[in-house]
């Protein structure tokens, strides 16, 4: 493989392992690898890479379905609730006007947080060791004295 090769992988730099599921779930909401941190997690908009170019990880057995869907429609949902009901009982405003402002808002919402809570997602199913993945965790045997 050479180095230009999109699935070459860099073994100068050992995968550094996250020290918890929320370090893990950081990584894979920026998308990037929740196992190393080092490459992508998509190669498109919501679709995994087959394999990280810096670990080597196999993301091809992650399968989120349509949890980060719910996920994200949930949230959104709880967030424009309270600007609802302020729009239309605090600014006195129809409910055509309001939903000419909350419906335009919730589809850029739950669009722009699809692909980090499916980042998020793949996490948990990597740390958990869910659906083939290897349960990996960080070595955390202290060293012995050497006196």
């Amino acid at each position: 493989m050479t180095p230009t090769d999109s699935t070459a992988i860099d073994h100068a730099h050992p995968a550094e392992l996250p020290a918890s599921y929320w370090q893990a779930a950081r990584r894979g909401a920026s998308g990037h690898c929740p196992r190393c941190g080092g490459g992508e997690l998509f190669r498109k908009w919501l679709k995994p890479v087959d394999r990280c170019r810096a670990c080597g990880q196999d993301w091809t057995l992650a399968r989120a379905d349509d949890i980060p869907a719910y996920i994200a429609i949930f949230a959104t949902g709880h967030l424009l609730a309270p600007l609802m009901i302020m729009l239309i009982l605090d600014f006195d405003m129809s409910s055509w006007a309001a939903s000419a402002i909350i419906i335009p808002l919730a589809t850029v919402m739950v669009l722009l947080g699809l692909q980090p809570t499916k980042g998020a997602v793949i996490a948990l199913q990597w740390w958990l060791g869910m659906l083939g993945f290897k349960r990996e965790r960080p070595d955390t045997t202290p060293l012995p004295d050497r006196k």
